[in-house]
Protein backbone atom coordinates (compact mmCIF):
# COMPACT_ATOMS: atom_id res chain seq x y z
CA UNK A 1 0.00 0.00 0.00
CA UNK A 2 1.51 3.09 -0.93
CA UNK A 3 1.96 6.08 1.17
CA UNK A 4 -0.87 8.92 2.06
CA UNK A 5 1.28 11.79 2.03
CA UNK A 6 3.95 13.71 0.31
CA UNK A 7 7.00 14.50 2.65
CA UNK A 8 9.98 16.18 3.81
CA UNK A 9 12.35 13.39 4.40
CA UNK A 10 14.29 13.26 7.58
CA UNK A 11 17.04 15.13 9.02
CA UNK A 12 20.00 13.44 8.82
CA UNK A 13 20.92 13.27 11.71
CA UNK A 14 18.96 10.19 14.19
CA UNK A 15 17.19 12.38 16.32
CA UNK A 16 17.09 10.00 19.08
CA UNK A 17 16.00 11.67 22.26
CA UNK A 18 14.64 15.03 20.65
CA UNK A 19 11.55 15.19 22.51
CA UNK A 20 13.38 14.76 26.15
CA UNK A 21 15.50 17.66 24.68
CA UNK A 22 12.92 20.15 23.75
CA UNK A 23 10.40 20.00 26.61
CA UNK A 24 11.57 23.15 27.96
CA UNK A 25 11.61 24.73 24.40
CA UNK A 26 8.41 23.68 23.55
CA UNK A 27 7.13 24.63 27.34
CA UNK A 28 8.71 28.72 26.54
CA UNK A 29 6.35 28.52 23.73
CA UNK A 30 3.35 27.94 25.19
CA UNK A 31 0.91 30.55 27.41
CA UNK A 32 -1.88 30.82 29.82
CA UNK A 33 -5.29 30.27 28.40
CA UNK A 34 -6.61 33.45 30.78
CA UNK A 35 -4.11 36.12 28.67
CA UNK A 36 -5.59 39.23 28.90
CA UNK A 37 -5.75 41.75 25.84
CA UNK A 38 -5.59 45.36 25.33
CA UNK A 39 -8.33 46.93 24.78
CA UNK A 40 -6.99 49.98 22.37
CA UNK A 41 -5.19 47.52 20.60
CA UNK A 42 -6.83 44.25 20.35
CA UNK A 43 -3.60 42.48 20.68
CA UNK A 44 -3.26 39.91 23.12
CA UNK A 45 0.14 40.93 25.37
CA UNK A 46 1.65 37.79 25.79
CA UNK A 47 0.92 36.17 22.70
CA UNK A 48 1.05 38.89 20.25
CA UNK A 49 -1.92 37.56 18.60
CA UNK A 50 -4.39 39.94 17.12
CA UNK A 51 -7.75 38.96 18.69
CA UNK A 52 -10.36 41.60 17.59
CA UNK A 53 -12.79 43.04 14.20
CA UNK A 54 -9.63 43.12 12.22
CA UNK A 55 -9.61 39.05 11.54
CA UNK A 56 -12.24 40.02 9.23
CA UNK A 57 -10.33 42.87 7.07
CA UNK A 58 -6.82 40.78 7.17
CA UNK A 59 -6.75 37.42 5.06
CA UNK A 60 -7.01 34.25 6.78
CA UNK A 61 -3.36 32.94 7.38
CA UNK A 62 -2.24 29.32 7.18
CA UNK A 63 0.91 27.78 8.23
CA UNK A 64 1.83 24.50 5.87
CA UNK A 65 4.52 22.02 6.82
CA UNK A 66 6.68 19.32 4.10
CA UNK A 67 5.70 21.56 1.11
CA UNK A 68 8.41 20.76 -1.24
CA UNK A 69 6.49 19.05 -3.91
CA UNK A 70 3.14 16.95 -4.02
CA UNK A 71 0.62 16.90 -1.63
CA UNK A 72 2.21 19.92 0.17
CA UNK A 73 2.84 22.17 -2.43
CA UNK A 74 -0.57 21.18 -4.13
CA UNK A 75 -2.11 22.70 -0.96
CA UNK A 76 -0.10 26.03 -0.25
CA UNK A 77 -1.23 26.59 -4.46
CA UNK A 78 -4.67 26.17 -3.56
CA UNK A 79 -4.50 28.63 -0.25
CA UNK A 80 -3.20 30.77 -2.50
CA UNK A 81 -5.79 30.81 -5.07
CA UNK A 82 -8.71 31.13 -2.68
CA UNK A 83 -6.58 34.20 -1.30
CA UNK A 84 -5.11 33.10 2.09
CA UNK A 85 -2.11 34.21 3.19
CA UNK A 86 0.27 31.33 3.16
CA UNK A 87 3.70 30.36 5.20
CA UNK A 88 4.94 27.52 3.16
CA UNK A 89 7.49 25.47 4.84
CA UNK A 90 10.35 23.25 3.70
CA UNK A 91 13.40 21.85 5.14
CA UNK A 92 15.38 23.35 2.35
CA UNK A 93 13.70 26.93 1.23
CA UNK A 94 15.53 26.46 -2.30
CA UNK A 95 12.76 23.22 -2.76
CA UNK A 96 10.02 25.98 -2.34
CA UNK A 97 11.49 28.75 -3.99
CA UNK A 98 8.62 28.75 -7.10
CA UNK A 99 6.28 29.11 -4.46
CA UNK A 100 7.71 32.30 -2.65
CA UNK A 101 7.85 33.69 -6.52
CA UNK A 102 4.00 32.41 -6.73
CA UNK A 103 3.15 34.65 -3.86
CA UNK A 104 3.48 32.37 -0.59
CA UNK A 105 5.84 33.47 2.06
CA UNK A 106 8.52 30.53 2.52
CA UNK A 107 10.18 29.54 5.74
CA UNK A 108 12.90 27.12 6.40
CA UNK A 109 11.36 23.88 8.76
CA UNK A 110 12.33 20.44 9.79
CA UNK A 111 9.63 19.70 12.27
CA UNK A 112 12.10 17.42 14.20
CA UNK A 113 13.97 20.94 15.28
CA UNK A 114 11.63 22.67 18.24
CA UNK A 115 13.47 25.65 17.89
CA UNK A 116 12.75 25.87 14.44
CA UNK A 117 9.04 25.06 15.37
CA UNK A 118 8.91 27.43 17.32
CA UNK A 119 9.68 29.89 15.27
CA UNK A 120 7.96 29.16 12.53
CA UNK A 121 5.08 29.67 14.48
CA UNK A 122 5.81 32.95 15.50
CA UNK A 123 6.54 33.78 12.44
CA UNK A 124 3.65 32.91 11.01
CA UNK A 125 1.74 35.15 13.36
CA UNK A 126 3.80 37.96 12.76
CA UNK A 127 3.14 38.03 8.93
CA UNK A 128 -0.77 37.26 8.92
CA UNK A 129 -1.74 38.71 12.26
CA UNK A 130 -2.94 35.43 13.20
CA UNK A 131 -2.19 31.89 12.66
CA UNK A 132 -5.49 30.97 11.37
CA UNK A 133 -5.08 27.18 10.71
CA UNK A 134 -2.22 24.99 10.77
CA UNK A 135 -1.40 21.92 8.15
CA UNK A 136 0.49 19.58 9.35
CA UNK A 137 1.11 17.48 6.25
CA UNK A 138 5.27 16.58 6.47
CA UNK A 139 6.03 13.24 6.71
CA UNK A 140 7.47 10.09 5.20
CA UNK A 141 7.00 6.49 5.33
CA UNK A 142 9.40 3.51 6.17
CA UNK A 143 8.14 0.36 4.96
CA UNK A 144 9.56 -2.98 4.92
CA UNK A 145 9.37 -6.12 7.35
CA UNK A 146 9.05 -4.62 10.74
CA UNK A 147 12.34 -6.81 11.44
CA UNK A 148 14.44 -5.28 8.91
CA UNK A 149 13.19 -1.66 10.45
CA UNK A 150 15.90 -0.67 12.87
CA UNK A 151 14.81 0.86 16.72
CA UNK A 152 16.87 3.97 15.10
CA UNK A 153 14.92 4.44 12.38
CA UNK A 154 11.84 3.86 13.79
CA UNK A 155 12.05 6.11 15.97
CA UNK A 156 13.08 8.74 13.14
CA UNK A 157 9.57 7.45 11.89
CA UNK A 158 7.45 8.69 14.88
CA UNK A 159 9.95 11.65 15.64
CA UNK A 160 8.60 13.20 12.15
CA UNK A 161 5.08 11.80 11.61
CA UNK A 162 3.72 11.93 15.05
CA UNK A 163 6.13 14.33 17.14
CA UNK A 164 6.38 17.06 14.46
CA UNK A 165 2.88 17.28 14.28
CA UNK A 166 3.07 17.56 18.51
CA UNK A 167 5.74 20.06 18.45
CA UNK A 168 3.80 22.38 15.91
CA UNK A 169 -0.02 21.64 17.37
CA UNK A 170 1.73 22.85 20.72
CA UNK A 171 3.06 26.12 19.67
CA UNK A 172 0.05 27.12 17.66
CA UNK A 173 -2.45 25.90 20.01
CA UNK A 174 -2.02 29.10 22.77
CA UNK A 175 -2.54 31.70 19.80
CA UNK A 176 -5.46 30.14 18.43
CA UNK A 177 -7.34 30.23 21.96
CA UNK A 178 -6.15 34.00 22.24
CA UNK A 179 -8.02 34.50 18.74
CA UNK A 180 -11.05 32.27 19.75
CA UNK A 181 -10.87 30.35 16.85
CA UNK A 182 -8.56 28.08 14.68
CA UNK A 183 -8.31 24.76 12.83
CA UNK A 184 -5.59 21.89 12.74
CA UNK A 185 -5.46 19.89 9.46
CA UNK A 186 -3.03 16.40 10.11
CA UNK A 187 -2.60 14.31 7.37
CA UNK A 188 -2.66 10.69 8.01
CA UNK A 189 -3.48 8.08 5.80
CA UNK A 190 -5.59 5.18 5.31
CA UNK A 191 -3.44 3.07 6.86
CA UNK A 192 -4.30 5.27 9.92
CA UNK A 193 -7.10 2.80 10.25
CA UNK A 194 -6.01 -0.50 8.34
CA UNK A 195 -2.35 -1.86 8.64
CA UNK A 196 -1.10 -3.94 6.13
CA UNK A 197 2.06 -6.19 5.84
CA UNK A 198 5.40 -4.17 4.98
CA UNK A 199 4.13 -0.73 6.39
CA UNK A 200 4.04 -1.48 10.18
CA UNK A 201 6.10 1.49 11.04
CA UNK A 202 4.87 3.82 8.92
CA UNK A 203 1.44 2.28 9.46
CA UNK A 204 1.98 2.55 13.69
CA UNK A 205 3.15 6.30 13.48
CA UNK A 206 -0.19 7.28 11.64
CA UNK A 207 -2.42 5.38 14.14
CA UNK A 208 -0.86 7.35 16.60
CA UNK A 209 -1.24 10.55 14.65
CA UNK A 210 -4.77 9.62 14.69
CA UNK A 211 -5.46 8.46 18.19
CA UNK A 212 -3.96 11.58 18.91
CA UNK A 213 -5.76 14.24 16.84
CA UNK A 214 -9.08 12.26 18.22
CA UNK A 215 -8.26 13.16 21.51
CA UNK A 216 -7.14 16.64 20.36
CA UNK A 217 -10.46 17.57 18.24
CA UNK A 218 -12.31 16.73 22.04
CA UNK A 219 -9.90 18.47 24.35
CA UNK A 220 -10.14 22.25 22.42
CA UNK A 221 -13.85 21.90 21.17
CA UNK A 222 -14.98 24.22 23.73
CA UNK A 223 -12.06 26.80 22.11
CA UNK A 224 -13.73 27.15 18.96
CA UNK A 225 -10.89 25.12 17.52
CA UNK A 226 -11.95 22.78 14.83
CA UNK A 227 -9.29 19.55 14.06
CA UNK A 228 -9.48 17.57 10.83
CA UNK A 229 -7.77 14.47 9.54
CA UNK A 230 -7.23 13.59 6.03
CA UNK A 231 -6.71 10.38 5.57
CA UNK A 232 -5.73 9.44 1.31
CA UNK A 233 -4.83 6.20 -0.33
CA UNK A 234 -2.39 6.24 -2.82
CA UNK A 235 -1.18 9.54 -4.42
CA UNK A 236 0.76 10.19 -7.64
CA UNK A 237 3.86 11.39 -6.25
CA UNK A 238 7.67 10.17 -6.09
CA UNK A 239 7.26 7.81 -3.24
CA UNK A 240 8.45 5.10 -5.05
CA UNK A 241 11.99 6.24 -5.20
CA UNK A 242 11.79 6.87 -1.94
CA UNK A 243 10.77 3.73 -0.82
CA UNK A 244 14.21 2.56 -2.45
CA UNK A 245 16.30 5.38 -0.90
CA UNK A 246 14.46 4.21 2.67
CA UNK A 247 15.36 0.65 2.13
CA UNK A 248 17.98 -0.54 -0.08
CA UNK A 249 18.12 -4.11 -1.54
CA UNK A 250 20.90 -4.80 0.18
CA UNK A 251 19.66 -4.25 3.79
CA UNK A 252 16.88 -6.32 3.25
CA UNK A 253 16.38 -9.81 4.61
CA UNK A 254 15.91 -12.42 2.03
CA UNK A 255 13.50 -14.30 3.84
CA UNK A 256 11.15 -11.43 3.13
CA UNK A 257 11.78 -11.86 -0.65
CA UNK A 258 8.06 -11.88 -1.35
CA UNK A 259 6.66 -9.49 0.56
CA UNK A 260 8.60 -6.85 -1.16
CA UNK A 261 7.12 -8.22 -4.29
CA UNK A 262 3.92 -7.17 -2.69
CA UNK A 263 5.26 -3.73 -2.31
CA UNK A 264 6.64 -3.48 -5.26
CA UNK A 265 3.81 -4.71 -7.12
CA UNK A 266 1.26 -2.38 -4.89
CA UNK A 267 3.03 0.69 -6.77
CA UNK A 268 1.36 -0.56 -9.92
CA UNK A 269 -1.53 0.82 -8.68
CA UNK A 270 -0.50 3.59 -6.18
CA UNK A 271 1.92 6.47 -6.08
CA UNK A 272 4.45 7.37 -8.27
CA UNK A 273 3.49 4.93 -10.59
CA UNK A 274 0.28 6.45 -12.23
CA UNK A 275 -2.35 3.64 -11.50
CA UNK A 276 -5.66 3.79 -11.91
CA UNK A 277 -6.01 3.98 -8.17
CA UNK A 278 -4.28 6.90 -7.42
CA UNK A 279 -5.47 10.05 -6.45
CA UNK A 280 -3.48 13.33 -7.81
CA UNK A 281 -2.25 15.69 -4.64
CA UNK A 282 -4.54 18.12 -6.12
CA UNK A 283 -7.10 16.22 -4.89
CA UNK A 284 -5.75 16.08 -1.50
CA UNK A 285 -5.29 19.53 -1.30
CA UNK A 286 -8.85 20.33 -2.08
CA UNK A 287 -10.32 18.31 1.34
CA UNK A 288 -7.89 20.42 3.09
CA UNK A 289 -9.03 23.27 1.57
CA UNK A 290 -12.26 22.57 2.34
CA UNK A 291 -11.49 21.01 6.10
CA UNK A 292 -9.88 24.53 6.57
CA UNK A 293 -13.09 26.46 4.83
CA UNK A 294 -16.25 24.46 5.73
CA UNK A 295 -18.11 25.96 9.15
CA UNK A 296 -18.50 22.58 10.62
CA UNK A 297 -15.86 20.37 9.12
CA UNK A 298 -16.00 16.71 9.59
CA UNK A 299 -13.31 14.53 11.83
CA UNK A 300 -11.95 12.69 8.42
CA UNK A 301 -11.57 13.37 4.86
CA UNK A 302 -10.76 9.89 3.43
CA UNK A 303 -9.67 10.79 -0.47
CA UNK A 304 -9.51 8.46 -3.58
CA UNK A 305 -11.30 5.30 -3.64
CA UNK A 306 -9.03 2.77 -1.75
CA UNK A 307 -9.73 5.50 0.93
CA UNK A 308 -13.29 5.43 0.74
CA UNK A 309 -13.56 1.78 0.71
CA UNK A 310 -10.43 0.40 1.99
CA UNK A 311 -11.22 1.47 5.29
CA UNK A 312 -14.13 -0.74 5.84
CA UNK A 313 -11.75 -3.64 6.14
CA UNK A 314 -11.00 -3.19 9.66
CA UNK A 315 -14.30 -4.53 10.31
CA UNK A 316 -13.28 -8.06 8.82
CA UNK A 317 -12.40 -10.44 11.40
CA UNK A 318 -8.31 -10.50 12.22
CA UNK A 319 -8.44 -14.12 10.71
CA UNK A 320 -10.16 -13.73 7.72
CA UNK A 321 -8.30 -10.05 7.08
CA UNK A 322 -4.64 -12.27 7.90
CA UNK A 323 -5.72 -14.89 5.38
CA UNK A 324 -6.51 -12.40 2.50
CA UNK A 325 -3.28 -11.45 3.13
CA UNK A 326 -1.05 -14.33 2.87
CA UNK A 327 -3.80 -15.46 0.17
CA UNK A 328 -2.13 -12.06 -2.18
CA UNK A 329 1.33 -13.14 -0.89
CA UNK A 330 0.93 -16.14 -2.38
CA UNK A 331 -0.18 -15.02 -5.83
CA UNK A 332 2.62 -12.86 -6.14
Amino acid sequence: MATAEEADRPADSDGVGADSADTNRETDTRTDTGAQTDPETETDTDTGTTTADDRYTRKQCVLITGCSSGIGRATALAFLQRDWQVVATARNTDDIAELAEAGCTTLELDVTDPEQVATAVEQTVEIGGAIDCLVNNAGYAQTGPLEDVSTADLHRQFDVNVYGPHRLTRAALPHMRAQGEGRIINVSSVVGRISVPGMGSYAGSKHALEAMTDSLRAEVEGFDIEVTLIEPGPVQTNFSERLDEELPDDERTPAYETLYELLDEAELIGSGAGGPFASEPKDVAAAILDAASTPEPPARYPVGPIAQYGVYARFLPDRLRDAAYGLIQRLV
